[in-house]
């Protein structure tokens, strides 16, 4: 099961609260400190690539998608 993955099981299990309880005891991934499924874009979702500077939190593709209109000019 992916990181993005477990969310939507934890959903499906909010009718059924003893069986919710006992996933959340042993299935649940642990949240991550490091690595590369640490950050998601806050755009898109996506885990690699991630640009933090400037506290932005965008993939690359996203960032270059929007590069212009927060501000970025491209030099060469």
């Amino acid at each position: 099961m992916t990181a993005s993955d477990w969310k939507k099981v934890f959903n499906q299990l909010n009718a059924k609260p003893v069986v919710k309880a006992k996933f959340l005891k042993h299935c649940k991934p642990k949240d991550r400190k490091t690595g590369i499924a640490a950050r998601k874009c806050e755009r898109c979702g996506r885990f690699g690539a991630h640009i933090s500077s400037y506290g932005l939190h965008f993939c690359r593709h996203c960032f270059r998608e929007i590069a212009v209109q927060i501000g970025f000019t491209k030099y060469s």
